[in-house]
């Protein structure tokens, strides 16, 4: 694909991997003068098997154009990764991810309530045929439907219902949770490595795949290959290279 990029702060990487590409994730040090933490989720979406072979795709969602949704009283926030809420559509996804057909009601977000907060999030739109999972990521109190829900816990509930997420005023800090939703592909799962396929027999196939073909090799000339810090955060993609909206106007401006 000839794809890289450096990027961050809040930026969105979707790729879709179809037929097979290789990619790496370098961590280089972004300040080299003050800390450097690295906080993040890596979310594996599968493929239904009429899809497993298509060309891989490859999008970048800049932090500054991902959507958000607030509550009236801004005491939760919600970025919304893929999905909908109250009117906030997520950007599009690539044309061949499970999320890009509206039916199949992917939602993938990121929801902030602060202490005293309270919000009833919707029923998702397909109801009972759709599955949803919350994982308290950060923060210490968390009620579910009145329910306290212990740090660092997996919650699945009934999509088909209203959920009501709360932190008592006395909380010291904001609880964080990351929501995964979407309906299932129902559809045999083998998966070895990093290939996720319908059979053993296709499993075998692909590691032949990638012996003969490489998918298509590594264009770059180290396995560990890093962008300059200077470079800053950019999308290459082919031939063509992108910037978040500011640097992007500062690039056409001069």
């Amino acid at each position: 694909m000839k794809c890289g990029g450096r990027y961050g702060q809040g930026d969105l990487q979707w790729m879709t991997a179809g037929k097979g590409v290789v990619h790496g994730e370098m961590f280089p040090l972004v300040n080299a003068d003050k800390p450097n933490p690295t906080r993040f989720f890596q979310i594996w979406l599968n493929l239904p098997k009429k899809n497993k072979m298509v060309n891989p795709d490859y999008i970048m969602h800049w932090a500054e154009d991902v959507k958000k949704f607030a509550s009236q009283d801004e005491k939760t926030k919600v970025t919304v990764w893929a999905g909908e809420i109250d009117g906030v559509k997520a950007l599009e996804p690539p044309k061949n991810s499970w999320a890009a057909d509206p039916a199949n009601d992917v939602a993938v977000w990121h929801i902030e309530v602060a202490p005293g907060g309270k919000f009833l999030l919707p029923k998702a739109k397909g109801g009972n045929g759709i599955n949803r999972t919350f994982y308290f990521i950060e923060g210490k109190n968390l009620e579910i439907s009145q329910q306290t829900i212990d740090p660092n816990s997996r919650v699945d509930v009934n999509a088909g219902m209203e959920v009501e997420l709360s932190v008592p005023k006395s909380a010291s800090r904001s609880a964080e949770l990351l929501m995964l939703q979407g309906k299932p592909i129902g559809e045999p799962i083998a998966q070895h490595g990093p290939f996720v396929m319908n059979s053993q027999a296709e499993i075998m196939q692909a590691f032949m795949d990638y012996q003969r073909t490489q998918f298509g090799g590594w264009p770059w000339p180290n396995n560990d290959h890093v962008f300059p810090r200077e470079k800053g955060r950019f999308s290459k993609k082919g031939k063509k290279t992108e910037y978040p909206p500011k640097r992007q106007e500062e690039k056409q401006s001069t």
